[in-house]
Protein backbone atom coordinates (compact mmCIF):
# COMPACT_ATOMS: atom_id res chain seq x y z
CA UNK A 1 0.00 0.00 0.00
CA UNK A 2 1.54 3.06 -1.03
CA UNK A 3 0.88 6.77 1.17
CA UNK A 4 -1.45 8.59 -0.01
CA UNK A 5 -0.20 12.25 1.06
CA UNK A 6 3.12 14.43 0.79
CA UNK A 7 5.41 12.11 3.08
CA UNK A 8 8.96 12.00 2.01
CA UNK A 9 9.31 8.36 3.57
CA UNK A 10 10.72 6.55 0.32
CA UNK A 11 13.66 4.54 -1.06
CA UNK A 12 16.20 6.65 -0.74
CA UNK A 13 19.14 4.06 -0.54
CA UNK A 14 18.00 1.07 -3.38
CA UNK A 15 21.48 -0.04 -3.33
CA UNK A 16 21.94 -0.48 0.27
CA UNK A 17 20.39 -3.32 2.44
CA UNK A 18 17.66 -1.40 4.89
CA UNK A 19 18.75 -3.55 8.21
CA UNK A 20 22.25 -2.94 7.67
CA UNK A 21 21.59 0.74 7.78
CA UNK A 22 19.83 0.40 10.67
CA UNK A 23 23.04 -1.57 12.36
CA UNK A 24 25.22 0.82 11.22
CA UNK A 25 23.41 3.86 12.68
CA UNK A 26 22.71 1.75 15.96
CA UNK A 27 25.90 1.02 15.95
CA UNK A 28 26.75 4.61 16.85
CA UNK A 29 24.07 5.36 20.19
CA UNK A 30 25.19 3.88 22.83
CA UNK A 31 21.67 3.76 24.59
CA UNK A 32 18.41 3.41 23.28
CA UNK A 33 15.31 4.04 25.53
CA UNK A 34 11.95 3.09 24.74
CA UNK A 35 9.16 4.98 26.21
CA UNK A 36 5.95 2.95 25.97
CA UNK A 37 2.63 2.73 27.94
CA UNK A 38 -0.57 0.13 27.92
CA UNK A 39 -3.04 2.53 26.99
CA UNK A 40 -3.52 6.48 26.11
CA UNK A 41 -3.73 9.08 27.97
CA UNK A 42 -1.33 8.78 31.00
CA UNK A 43 1.88 11.45 29.23
CA UNK A 44 4.06 9.08 27.76
CA UNK A 45 4.36 11.26 25.13
CA UNK A 46 5.21 14.17 27.42
CA UNK A 47 7.70 11.90 29.44
CA UNK A 48 9.36 10.89 26.17
CA UNK A 49 9.95 14.92 25.39
CA UNK A 50 10.90 15.75 28.66
CA UNK A 51 13.66 12.51 29.42
CA UNK A 52 14.98 13.32 26.28
CA UNK A 53 15.19 17.55 27.16
CA UNK A 54 16.83 16.62 30.59
CA UNK A 55 19.45 14.26 29.23
CA UNK A 56 20.11 17.07 26.48
CA UNK A 57 20.80 19.89 29.37
CA UNK A 58 22.99 17.58 31.30
CA UNK A 59 24.98 17.83 28.36
CA UNK A 60 24.51 14.64 26.40
CA UNK A 61 24.07 13.93 22.61
CA UNK A 62 20.57 12.94 22.26
CA UNK A 63 18.04 11.81 19.90
CA UNK A 64 14.39 11.55 20.32
CA UNK A 65 12.38 9.06 17.69
CA UNK A 66 8.83 9.68 17.49
CA UNK A 67 8.02 6.38 15.86
CA UNK A 68 3.35 6.67 16.52
CA UNK A 69 2.99 7.20 12.55
CA UNK A 70 -0.67 7.85 13.54
CA UNK A 71 -0.61 10.56 16.08
CA UNK A 72 2.64 12.19 15.95
CA UNK A 73 2.88 15.10 18.47
CA UNK A 74 6.60 15.72 19.29
CA UNK A 75 7.46 18.50 16.49
CA UNK A 76 4.21 20.87 18.05
CA UNK A 77 5.39 19.76 21.62
CA UNK A 78 9.05 21.09 20.83
CA UNK A 79 7.67 23.90 18.73
CA UNK A 80 9.18 22.44 15.95
CA UNK A 81 8.72 22.84 11.87
CA UNK A 82 9.98 22.27 8.97
CA UNK A 83 10.21 19.22 6.92
CA UNK A 84 13.43 17.05 6.91
CA UNK A 85 16.02 17.72 4.40
CA UNK A 86 18.66 15.38 3.30
CA UNK A 87 22.26 15.70 3.51
CA UNK A 88 25.00 15.09 1.13
CA UNK A 89 25.20 11.76 2.13
CA UNK A 90 21.75 11.53 1.06
CA UNK A 91 20.59 10.70 4.63
CA UNK A 92 17.98 12.66 6.09
CA UNK A 93 18.65 15.33 8.66
CA UNK A 94 16.72 15.41 12.01
CA UNK A 95 15.52 18.53 13.05
CA UNK A 96 17.91 20.52 15.37
CA UNK A 97 15.90 21.28 19.05
CA UNK A 98 19.54 22.49 20.75
CA UNK A 99 22.97 21.39 20.27
CA UNK A 100 22.41 18.51 22.32
CA UNK A 101 18.99 17.51 21.21
CA UNK A 102 17.59 16.59 17.57
CA UNK A 103 13.94 15.03 16.49
CA UNK A 104 12.85 13.09 13.96
CA UNK A 105 8.92 12.19 14.08
CA UNK A 106 6.46 11.18 10.91
CA UNK A 107 4.81 14.53 11.21
CA UNK A 108 8.29 15.98 9.83
CA UNK A 109 8.07 14.26 6.72
CA UNK A 110 4.42 15.14 5.63
CA UNK A 111 3.83 18.64 3.54
CA UNK A 112 0.10 18.49 5.35
CA UNK A 113 0.30 17.55 9.29
CA UNK A 114 -3.42 16.94 9.08
CA UNK A 115 -3.80 14.74 6.72
CA UNK A 116 -4.06 11.16 8.04
CA UNK A 117 -1.45 8.67 7.46
CA UNK A 118 -3.63 5.32 6.40
CA UNK A 119 -1.17 2.45 6.41
CA UNK A 120 -1.33 -1.24 7.68
CA UNK A 121 1.79 -3.11 9.31
CA UNK A 122 4.46 -3.39 7.23
CA UNK A 123 4.51 0.19 5.96
CA UNK A 124 4.87 0.80 9.49
CA UNK A 125 7.64 -1.55 9.99
CA UNK A 126 9.50 -0.26 6.73
CA UNK A 127 9.00 3.63 8.00
CA UNK A 128 10.07 3.21 11.11
CA UNK A 129 13.23 1.11 9.60
CA UNK A 130 13.72 4.30 7.88
CA UNK A 131 13.65 6.46 10.42
CA UNK A 132 16.69 4.89 11.99
CA UNK A 133 19.03 3.74 8.92
CA UNK A 134 18.39 6.23 6.68
CA UNK A 135 18.63 9.06 9.17
CA UNK A 136 22.14 10.78 9.42
CA UNK A 137 21.49 10.69 13.43
CA UNK A 138 25.59 10.62 13.95
CA UNK A 139 26.99 9.67 17.34
CA UNK A 140 24.71 9.52 20.21
CA UNK A 141 25.52 9.00 23.86
CA UNK A 142 21.06 8.58 24.12
CA UNK A 143 18.44 7.68 21.84
CA UNK A 144 14.87 8.36 23.19
CA UNK A 145 11.88 6.50 21.37
CA UNK A 146 8.30 7.56 21.71
CA UNK A 147 5.58 5.21 20.92
CA UNK A 148 2.15 4.79 20.44
CA UNK A 149 0.51 3.45 23.63
CA UNK A 150 -0.35 -0.12 23.29
CA UNK A 151 1.25 -3.54 22.01
CA UNK A 152 0.72 -3.54 18.63
CA UNK A 153 3.19 -2.91 15.04
CA UNK A 154 5.23 -0.07 16.20
CA UNK A 155 6.12 -1.43 19.76
CA UNK A 156 6.99 -5.00 17.93
CA UNK A 157 9.55 -3.30 15.46
CA UNK A 158 11.37 -1.46 17.72
CA UNK A 159 11.96 -4.70 19.59
CA UNK A 160 12.94 -6.36 16.63
CA UNK A 161 15.06 -3.24 15.09
CA UNK A 162 16.76 -2.59 18.29
CA UNK A 163 16.93 -5.50 20.15
CA UNK A 164 19.15 -3.70 23.09
CA UNK A 165 16.56 -0.88 23.69
CA UNK A 166 15.42 -1.01 27.34
CA UNK A 167 11.86 -0.45 28.18
CA UNK A 168 10.65 3.17 30.28
CA UNK A 169 7.01 2.24 30.84
CA UNK A 170 5.01 4.94 31.78
CA UNK A 171 1.77 4.82 33.91
CA UNK A 172 -0.74 7.10 36.08
CA UNK A 173 -1.82 5.71 39.44
CA UNK A 174 -5.05 4.51 38.80
CA UNK A 175 -6.49 1.24 38.69
CA UNK A 176 -7.48 1.24 35.11
CA UNK A 177 -3.71 2.48 34.01
CA UNK A 178 -2.29 -0.19 36.07
CA UNK A 179 -4.26 -3.11 34.64
CA UNK A 180 -2.83 -1.46 31.14
CA UNK A 181 0.74 -1.34 32.84
CA UNK A 182 0.71 -5.57 33.10
CA UNK A 183 -0.06 -5.95 29.25
CA UNK A 184 3.58 -3.56 28.73
CA UNK A 185 5.40 -5.80 31.05
CA UNK A 186 3.78 -8.64 29.25
CA UNK A 187 5.19 -7.53 26.19
CA UNK A 188 8.47 -6.53 26.95
CA UNK A 189 9.08 -10.65 28.76
CA UNK A 190 7.10 -11.62 25.24
CA UNK A 191 9.68 -9.70 22.99
CA UNK A 192 13.21 -10.18 25.72
CA UNK A 193 13.37 -6.94 26.02
CA UNK A 194 14.72 -5.49 28.67
CA UNK A 195 12.17 -3.51 31.22
CA UNK A 196 14.40 -0.31 32.64
CA UNK A 197 11.75 0.83 34.74
CA UNK A 198 8.31 2.70 35.57
CA UNK A 199 7.70 5.92 35.51
CA UNK A 200 3.80 6.98 37.57
CA UNK A 201 2.79 10.16 36.24
CA UNK A 202 0.27 12.70 37.15
CA UNK A 203 1.17 11.56 40.32
CA UNK A 204 -0.53 14.60 43.05
CA UNK A 205 -1.26 18.02 42.08
CA UNK A 206 0.02 20.77 44.25
CA UNK A 207 -2.82 23.42 44.88
CA UNK A 208 -1.20 27.05 44.26
CA UNK A 209 -3.53 28.65 46.84
CA UNK A 210 -3.35 26.29 50.26
CA UNK A 211 0.05 24.51 48.56
CA UNK A 212 -1.97 20.87 49.48
CA UNK A 213 -1.05 18.24 47.66
CA UNK A 214 -4.10 16.43 46.15
CA UNK A 215 -3.85 13.19 44.68
CA UNK A 216 -6.35 13.57 42.14
CA UNK A 217 -5.58 10.04 40.12
CA UNK A 218 -4.36 7.93 43.45
CA UNK A 219 -0.80 7.47 44.37
CA UNK A 220 1.37 4.61 44.45
CA UNK A 221 0.00 2.37 42.02
CA UNK A 222 3.18 2.57 39.71
CA UNK A 223 5.22 1.75 42.32
CA UNK A 224 3.46 -0.34 44.31
CA UNK A 225 3.29 -2.02 40.51
CA UNK A 226 7.29 -2.15 40.22
CA UNK A 227 7.52 -3.81 43.41
CA UNK A 228 4.90 -6.79 42.49
CA UNK A 229 7.57 -7.09 39.42
CA UNK A 230 10.37 -6.62 40.87
CA UNK A 231 11.60 -3.51 38.69
CA UNK A 232 12.68 -0.76 39.32
CA UNK A 233 10.75 2.40 40.15
CA UNK A 234 12.05 5.34 38.57
CA UNK A 235 9.91 7.89 40.06
CA UNK A 236 6.80 10.07 40.43
CA UNK A 237 6.11 13.05 38.15
CA UNK A 238 3.49 15.56 39.92
CA UNK A 239 0.75 16.89 37.86
CA UNK A 240 1.19 20.94 36.65
CA UNK A 241 -0.80 22.60 34.39
CA UNK A 242 1.59 24.57 32.97
CA UNK A 243 3.23 20.91 31.73
CA UNK A 244 -0.06 21.01 29.48
CA UNK A 245 0.39 24.61 28.23
CA UNK A 246 3.83 24.16 27.68
CA UNK A 247 2.68 21.39 25.66
CA UNK A 248 0.19 22.74 23.43
CA UNK A 249 2.51 26.24 22.83
CA UNK A 250 5.51 24.04 21.83
CA UNK A 251 8.08 25.31 24.92
CA UNK A 252 9.83 23.23 26.84
CA UNK A 253 8.98 22.90 30.00
CA UNK A 254 12.66 22.47 31.60
CA UNK A 255 13.63 25.28 30.24
CA UNK A 256 11.21 28.14 31.20
CA UNK A 257 10.66 25.99 34.94
CA UNK A 258 13.91 25.10 35.69
CA UNK A 259 12.95 24.89 39.65
CA UNK A 260 9.56 23.51 38.90
CA UNK A 261 8.72 19.79 41.06
CA UNK A 262 8.64 18.14 37.59
CA UNK A 263 12.04 19.70 36.42
CA UNK A 264 13.58 17.73 39.69
CA UNK A 265 11.75 15.15 39.37
CA UNK A 266 13.34 14.52 35.64
CA UNK A 267 16.51 15.12 36.89
CA UNK A 268 16.23 12.69 39.24
CA UNK A 269 15.30 10.00 36.58
CA UNK A 270 18.03 10.66 34.34
CA UNK A 271 20.52 10.62 37.01
CA UNK A 272 19.74 7.08 37.09
CA UNK A 273 19.69 7.05 33.33
CA UNK A 274 23.02 7.92 33.42
CA UNK A 275 25.84 5.28 34.94
CA UNK A 276 25.86 2.87 31.99
CA UNK A 277 27.54 5.40 29.63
Amino acid sequence: MEPQHGSRISKKMPDSNPDELARQSLEKIKQKFFVMSGKGGVGKTSVSVNLAVALANKGYKVGLLDVDIHGPDIPRMLGLTGILASGTDKKLMPIPFSDNLKVVSMESLMQDRDEAVIWRGPMKHNAIRQFIGEVNWGNLDFLVIDSPPGTGDEPLTIAQLIPDARAVIVTTPQEVALADIRKSISFCKSVKMNIFGIIENMSGFTCPHCHKVVDIFGTGGGEKTALAYDLNFLGKIPFDPDMVRCGDEGIAFQNKFKDALITDAFKKIVERMKPNI
